[in-house]
């Protein structure tokens, strides 16, 4: 260990949410060494006390717990390969966000190059980072999780999502796509209320109406099982406000693409055969919407 008793750290990568976890570490007080393509991102880090790396190499060679948070998978390959064997009996925790399969190709090639793998998926913003609101996913080898638990902690509350490298990047996404449709969902209603009565008032109504009618909606989802919701609000009630949502859009000037969140919900109206409530001027919109 060394003088602080934290583990060393490195960070490669130092975008935006790279750059928070960087210095999440440092203010923990863990030894630092980071490495970036562009050397000087990470000029206020060495201020403060890191190390820069001059090569990924040198930057994987100078901890035992690595931290890899890259722009995408192609980037991450490239990196983690032009730094040879400078990973090998280290454990490489892969931040970048990154599908199912795409995790499990980077832990192939971190067996073959002896390498011990985590991957890990980030749920926070950078401005939440190492906050209350912050947690994180890993899956991959359980004992290197474990043993480096307390030093993952520091960014958020980490989560052990099971051995498969590829399970954090599924929960990930998973989570993602909750978050992006409320986003749709958020930017549609508030298109709504724009086109019909201006700016001002729509962030009137975000602010007061509709964050509590979300506030709302998001404790029945969390207290209600997926069978009793579907009896207690029906496809059958729900298909004629789906509709009008659709109708009262498309006469606003509203663009279609944002109703995507209420396609799948469509789709569930037309398999359970529902299809008398759809009036043919909604095939039209779902047609442009699909």
């Amino acid at each position: 260990m060394n003088a602080t008793n934290k583990t060393p750290v490195t960070v490669i990568g130092l975008g935006s949410m790279g750059h928070t976890l960087a210095s999440a570490f440092l203010k923990a007080g863990h030894p630092l060494t980071v490495w970036n393509r562009s050397p000087e991102k990470a000029d206020d880090l060495v201020a403060a006390g890191a190390t820069r790396a001059a090569t990924s190499a040198e930057a994987a060679a100078a901890s035992p717990l690595v931290i890899v948070c890259l722009v995408d998978h192609a980037v991450t390959r490239e990196t983690l390969a032009s730094a040879g064997k400078a990973f090998a009996d280290r454990v490489l925790v892969n931040l970048t966000n990154s599908t199912p399969d795409q995790a499990r190709e980077i832990a192939a090639w971190a067996g073959e190059n002896g390498v011990t793998y985590v991957d890990g998926g980030i749920m926070a913003t950078p401005p939440l980072i190492g906050g209350p609101a912050s947690f994180l996913l890993y899956s991959g080898d359980r004992e290197a999780f474990d043993a480096h638990r307390d030093a993952l902690a520091v960014l958020g509350a980490p989560h052990f999502m099971g051995e498969d490298p590829g399970a954090a990047a599924l929960y990930d996404l998973a989570l993602l796509s909750g978050m992006y449709g409320m986003a749709a969902g958020v930017a549609h209603a508030r298109a709504m209320v724009t086109a019909h009565a201006g700016p001002a008032r729509a962030q009137e109504f975000s602010q007061t109406m509709l964050l509590s009618w979300i506030q709302a909606m998001l404790s029945v989802f969390a207290g209600v099982d997926a069978a009793k919701m579907a009896d207690e609000s029906p496809l059958d009630m729900q298909a004629p406000a789906l509709v009008n949502i659709l109708e009262a859009s498309d006469a606003e000037g509203v663009p279609p693409v944002l109703a995507a969140h209420l396609l799948s919900m469509m789709k569930e109206i037309v398999d359970a055969g529902f299809t008398d409530v759809l009036p043919p001027v909604i095939d039209d919109l779902v047609g442009r919407l699909g």
